[in-house]
């Protein structure tokens, strides 16, 4: 039997690679639709931006889950973090700028 030709593999290599990069971004932009609905839910009740307890218990279950899929747990919680600070930024625009309640109850 002789071996596949490696510009083969590559190709569908990347080809995987590449799906799983579209589902990343449709999952982060689920992901951010419903940060958005929390952001305006904070804004219209006057809660904080940002929940710190909240936040390292997500850190503590990220860096499990990144431990049990065999993914490097520092680099889970350094993406998590990125993502917060948008959530973040998310939250204290709405704050900044609260929608009407027609558009609070309303899905984006």
């Amino acid at each position: 039997m002789t071996d596949a030709d490696p510009s083969t593999i590559l190709q569908g290599l990347r080809g995987s690679i590449d799906n799983i990069d579209a589902a990343l971004i449709f999952l982060l932009a689920e992901r951010f639709r419903c940060t958005k609905q929390v952001g305006v839910l904070k804004a219209k009740h006057g809660m904080p931006a940002s929940d710190p307890t909240r936040e390292e218990q997500q850190i503590a279950r990220l860096v499990q889950l990144a431990e049990q899929a065999d993914l490097d747990p520092v680099f889970a919680e350094k993406w998590f973090n990125f993502v917060v600070a948008e959530v973040i930024r998310h939250h204290r625009s709405a704050a900044s700028d609260p929608p009407s309640d027609d558009a609070a109850t309303r899905p984006s």
